[in-house]
């Protein structure tokens, strides 16, 4: 592994001249993937960081235990059934992340002699023991956390990435073998970041540094801790892009590379609600009915079993997309001059003279301005999107803090997806609901518990 610490390094924590990594933001990153003790299949999240990666896992691992899984319920699961969803789940993103199966896949574990030692008091210091690594699928019995956060002070930065050992796998099958072998691993110190390692290497640094858009800015900030979007996109992705739209675009000479294929789960963010950036279809339609909500700061994960919401588009969709995407800034109205050229796009009669009449029809008032609405009742009147009007959802948020009662709960809600031409009640005005309309713009949330889940 030493020939490669720099490179990891810089790319995950930025390079050297930009100072030291301060030791209470490595800390941060120091814990396992630990199940929360009253929810079984939701992953606990101990300080600020590290949810760039357990967010995209938890939502996989839901995937996983919702739709690959024959029991309807989802939220008891045995310490086994534990063991192989998140490890299948880990597998998956790694293999996802490999380029080229030839190349084969990473996984970053600890050196013989440098496995530390989890003690089984919460949130005690971790010592690393000059201890054979185990041959066996399981470390020893000792070896076993009881709780996967521990403080890595005595660790320490330069000694973890001291610390640890590269092995590669050459199949798929030998790769799911590797990681369930590693269970322990993943769940005692410093878990999330050796799989963040592992699913870098698998990658391949010089790749990533071909998606990403500034090679400069390393994927994990060193003054906040958060993890970068291309850190994100690449965990959900398979891909280091820095961009949440669509395909590429041109910008005065420079490709920007943005999402290629429709992702298995979602992405919403409010910064979209704060007109900061454009969530692509490929991220806001993912092939399960899981999306990943980003904050300011946080990543949280909104779900449901509805199936429904992630069929193809309907005609009433597309013709919503395509008309929104004339209107850049989500005026809900585009300049009369572009009506032809949204009505050529959804194959309608774009006759000059048919064009003239629907838009004396649809601006009578020779406003110069065509709305949304009217548009799609005058073309659409009776089509359905196929989403059902009521459906039950769930949001989870990683941080105790965040829950209510300090405790990490799924809190389950009901979503009403609306109409325009049919508003009815505001229920409220939540950073979640803000994000959410991003995906379903008439969208409502009643919520089983006195107040809104949080997205940070």
């Amino acid at each position: 592994m030493s020939d490669l610490n720099k490179e990891v390094v810089d790319l995950v924590w930025g390079r050297p001249s930009r100072g030291v990594v301060s030791a209470s933001i490595f800390r941060r990153w120091t814990q396992g993937f630990a199940f929360c003790e009253n929810e079984q299949t939701a992953l606990e999240q101990f300080e600020g960081g590290p949810c760039a990666v357990l967010a995209p896992v938890q939502a996989f691992l839901l995937k996983n235990i919702l739709f690959n899984r024959e029991s309807s319920n989802w939220r008891q699961i045995t310490e086994e059934e534990q063991k192989t969803a998140l490890c299948s789940t880990l597998s998956e993103i790694l293999e996802s992340a490999c380029t080229s199966p030839s190349t084969g896949f990473c996984l970053v574990t600890w050196a013989k002699g440098q496995i530390p030692h989890t003690s089984t008091h919460t949130n005690t210091q971790s010592q690393t023991r000059d201890l054979p690594a185990p041959e066996s699928s399981q470390p020893p019995q000792e070896q076993q956390p009881s709780k996967s956060y521990v403080s890595a002070e005595d660790l320490g930065f330069e000694r973890f990435h001291s610390a640890l050992h590269k092995r590669t796998v050459m199949s798929v099958s030998g790769l799911r073998e590797e990681v369930l072998s590693l269970y322990h691993t993943w769940r005692g110190c410093c878990g999330v970041l050796l799989f963040l390692y592992s699913v870098i290497l698998t990658k391949g640094i010089e790749n990533i540094r071909n998606e990403i858009q500034d090679t400069m800015e390393p994927l994990i900030d060193r003054v906040h801790g958060h993890g970068s979007q291309s850190f994100v996109n690449l965990l959900v992705t398979g891909h280091a892009v820095s961009n949440v739209w669509d395909g590429d675009r041109e910008c005065s000479g420079m490709k920007l590379h943005g999402i290629y294929k429709q992702a298995s789960v979602g992405f919403l963010t409010l910064m979209e609600s704060l007109r900061y950036c454009k969530v692509g279809t490929f991220l806001k339609s993912p092939k399960f009915p899981i999306w990943i909500l980003g904050s300011e700061t946080h990543l949280s994960v909104f779900f449901a079993k509805e199936m429904s919401l992630v069929c193809p588009e309907s005609p009433l969709e597309q013709a919503r997309r395509v008309f929104q995407s004339f209107d850049p800034e989500d005026n809900g109205f585009i300049p009369d001059s572009l009506l032809e050229d949204v009505m050529k796009a959804l194959d309608l009669v774009s006759e000059p003279e048919y064009v003239s009449l629907v838009k004396s029809k649809l601006d009578p008032e020779s406003l110069g301005i065509i709305l949304l609405g009217p548009f799609l009742l005058e073309f659409f009147p009776d089509q359905d999107s196929g989403i059902p009007d009521s459906f039950p959802v769930y949001h989870y948020n990683g941080l105790k803090q965040s829950n209510h009662n300090d405790r990490v709960e799924y809190v389950e809600g009901t979503a009403l997806v609306l109409g325009f031409e049919d508003p009815m009640v505001r229920t409220d005005d939540t950073p979640v609901k803000r994000c959410l309309q991003t995906r379903w713009p008439y969208i409502e949330l009643l919520w089983t518990t006195d107040r809104s889940p949080s997205l940070n």
